[in-house]
């Protein structure tokens, strides 16, 4: 079961690193100073990446309890 642990933490990793990403992202974009409409368009981009990565970090973090569990 130990690889299960060790494939959910790196679900949990990258799914971590995705949500940096946006975070930079909407960083960048505040300080371009975009109009409304330019800005609108990052941020939906940014909010489909921002779930997806939410998803995998709490896929990764189900696979660790599981892992723990049948340990």
């Amino acid at each position: 079961m130990q690889a299960l642990i060790w494939a959910g933490t790196a679900l949990t990793l990258a799914g971590l690193a995705g949500l940096g990403l946006c975070v930079v992202r909407v960083a960048r974009a505040r300080r371009a100073g975009l109009a409304d409409d330019a800005m609108r368009v990052v941020l939906q981009k940014t909010v489909t990446l921002n779930l997806a990565a939410l998803g995998l970090s709490a896929l990764g973090l189900m696979l660790v309890i599981v892992g723990i569990m049948l340990d």
